[in-house]
């Protein structure tokens, strides 16, 4: 992961779930927005800036892999971070204590999307209600270890 300035997001929900859970050492703030749903925070650098940005999102794992599913809640544009990552694949994933290396690869094959997707959907069904709500088709990412 290339070093930078940490920029954190405008969007306090974003900014509080990171700042706990990097804060405990990944002891608290694990379950995305208290709901219950274990969570990572994936670290990326900005495509425009440069800046490092941090990101929590589902926990959805597919063996040593974990899948990154921008959903962003159905909404009609895709999240920035999915930009991001197009630009600058190397990322860092903290799942709770542990810290990873990762390498991200845009899913393009129909067989392996509807594979991570399924996992996806088992991890959090409403993807489903999200894929539904919106016209664009939601992108899907595998972070492999590097």
């Amino acid at each position: 992961m290339a070093e930078g300035e940490y920029v954190p997001t405008p969007v306090k929900w974003v900014r509080d779930q990171v700042e706990v859970y990097e804060a405990s050492g990944g002891k608290e703030g694990t379950t995305l927005m208290n709901t219950g749903l274990p969570c990572i925070i994936v670290t990326h650098k900005g495509n425009k800036t440069g800046a490092i940005r941090k990101t929590p999102l589902m926990q959805v794992k597919d063996d040593k892999s974990y899948v990154l599913i921008g959903s962003q809640g159905g909404a009609p544009k895709n999240p920035v971070w999915v930009y991001n990552l197009r630009v600058n694949p190397e990322v860092e994933i903290r799942d709770h204590e542990q810290v990873f290396n990762m390498h991200v690869r845009e899913v393009t094959d129909d067989a392996e999307r509807a594979r991570v997707w399924a996992l996806g959907v088992a991890a959090y069904p409403p993807y489903d209600d999200y894929q539904a709500k919106t016209a664009r088709k939601i992108p899907i990412f595998i972070a492999d270890p590097v």
